[in-house]
């Protein structure tokens, strides 16, 4: 089976390229052109919705406030500047719609980004994927 032209994706190859992500797995270690891929399926999916929610595992802040950073970017937000920071893994929540965001200690093995299609409208896009690398827009 070959894989889709990235520029010409339909929503319904970009759910099917996301659907692998099934939000129990830690999310894999992708080869760039799956990354490449991923990208574009995740950034089409979130064009049709309203607004996306984050929610980030990481090791450490550092890494979880960079992976909220650069999603957020891709997703068209302005990231908060001023999480605290903690030692060990963390858990970090952003709310695409009203900015809301928080970062507190995390206990779970889970790693990998979580992101939240919500849509108003019946018929938009109202899914949740990942577990998505943290590098996936790095």
């Amino acid at each position: 089976m070959s894989t889709p032209n990235h520029q010409n994706l339909t929503a319904e190859e970009a759910r099917k390229i996301l659907n692998k992500f099934n939000c129990l797995d830690i999310a894999p270690v992708l080869k760039p052109s799956e990354k490449a891929i991923t990208r574009h399926a995740l950034i089409l999916l979130s064009s049709l919705s309203d607004y996306q929610i984050l929610g980030i595992c990481a090791d450490t802040a550092e890494e979880g406030i960079l992976a909220m950073k650069t999603y957020s970017l891709a997703f068209g937000y302005e990231a908060p500047n001023n999480l605290p920071t903690s030692e060990g893994p963390v858990y970090i929540k952003l709310n695409g719609k009203n900015g809301l965001c928080y970062l507190d200690s995390y206990l779970g093995h889970h790693r990998g980004v979580l992101v939240s299609c919500q849509s108003y409208q019946e018929g938009g896009v109202n899914e949740m994927y990942g577990h998505l690398p943290l590098d996936l827009f790095v």
